[in-house]
């Protein structure tokens, strides 16, 4: 058997089945790139959603004339877009948290 590189092992069959070897990227049960990109989809989820719900909050104080010195203050269509994209991260929060929790 010739070595190419670090790598490199003798094939054995492949998988139980029988087939041929799992390729370098496929995610095998309990595989670690599976997992990885869970987790970073997790947290990417859990800071879109937060920060959407920090800007919505602002939004909606803002149209509702809360906050002064803005070209938004008093506008009725921040005080409706506000607490939309409000939602919008609670529901990438709450999506965020299940993905996390599923590793």
């Amino acid at each position: 058997m010739v070595s190419g590189g670090p790598g490199d092992r003798p094939f054995d069959g492949g998988p139980a089945g029988g087939g041929p070897p799992a390729a370098p990227g496929d995610a095998r049960p309990g595989g670690e790139p599976q997992r990885r990109q869970t987790v970073m989809t997790g947290w990417l989820r859990l800071t879109l959603g937060l920060l959407a719900v920090v800007v919505g909050a602002v939004w909606t104080v803002q149209g509702l004339g809360y906050v002064e010195g803005s070209v938004m203050t008093g506008q009725r269509i921040w005080a409706v877009l506000g607490p939309l994209l409000v939602l919008v991260g609670l529901a990438l929060l709450w999506l965020g948290v299940r993905a996390r929790d599923r590793r």
